[in-house]
């Protein structure tokens, strides 16, 4: 049987990437999937892509940092699937770069309201339904950054917010356990996917090297041969969502080719 047959999963931040691969991998899997990210266009997209007819999907507009907004996705979770079984949380800013000499501290905040306070608003949107359901469960989308910085590249802002985010992730599951709502964390490393896509081709213009060349550095640190594609990480946090990990909760789970192992 499918992971989520009749399940109905909330998914935040739909774009080209890993979120489509979620809400894909959802709808693949026997699920419902509920787009939620602040362009219609791209969620109207992605959905007619994943589910032609529309009888599996359902998508609306929405700001993560608006607590209406997160509301009203989950009411229509509700409306359109009786339900909300799972929630997926991919949606975040992690196109700042920089460190703490160069930091807009305004822009930090930012980030932070995004990806710790948007993500935790999300979560607590869904948090009737998930109760009425008799339990569920709640993947938050980290990154490896958060636990081991990366050599290519500077995110403080954004891996300082994951790592907030993931020390909720515990007292969450705590707190959410006695619902048998389970709270996990996915931690992405060097995702192929768009974003990973467009820094190779822009670092290799740049220095003018073959988009190999850049590639190889990434996984030259990794056990496998080739980096984990967003589709990987999709099916992570699926199995995550799923009654499989009924007894799998205040965990994360690194998706990174076996850069760092823990």
């Amino acid at each position: 049987m499918p992971l989520l047959t009749g399940k109905t999963v909330v998914v935040s931040g739909v774009g080209a990437g890993l979120g489509h691969q979620v809400a894909a991998a959802v709808v693949r899997d026997g699920g419902n999937a509920v787009l939620g990210a602040r362009t219609e266009a791209n969620l109207a997209k992605s959905a007619a892509g994943i589910d032609p007819d529309g009888a599996r999907t359902a998508f609306q507009a929405t700001d993560i940092t608006d607590e209406g907004q997160c509301e009203a996705l989950a009411a229509l979770a509700r409306e359109r699937f009786g339900a909300i079984d799972a929630v997926v949380h991919v949606a975040a800013w992690d196109s700042y770069f920089g460190g703490l000499e160069d930091a807009d501290f305004a822009t930090w905040r930012s980030v932070v309201d995004v990806n710790l306070l948007g993500t935790l608003r999300m979560t607590r949107a869904c948090l009737p339904a998930l109760k009425a359901a008799g339990g569920g469960s709640v993947v938050f989308i980290g990154t490896q950054s958060a636990v081991a910085a990366p050599s290519q590249v500077r995110q403080t802002a954004y891996a300082a917010s994951k790592g907030a985010l993931t020390s909720a992730m515990y007292s969450l599951a705590r707190e959410l356990g006695p619902y048998r709502i389970r709270v996990n964390t996915v931690l992405p490393g060097w995702m192929w996917g768009p974003p990973v896509q467009a820094y190779v081709r822009f670092t290799a213009r740049t220095e003018g090297v073959t988009e190999d060349e850049v590639l190889g550095r990434l996984t030259e640190r990794m056990a496998l041969p080739e980096p984990a594609t967003d589709g990987d990480v999709a099916d992570a946090a699926v199995f995550l969502a799923s009654p499989r990990a009924r007894a799998i909760t205040g965990q994360q789970l690194l998706v990174n080719a076996g850069e760092l192992m823990r």
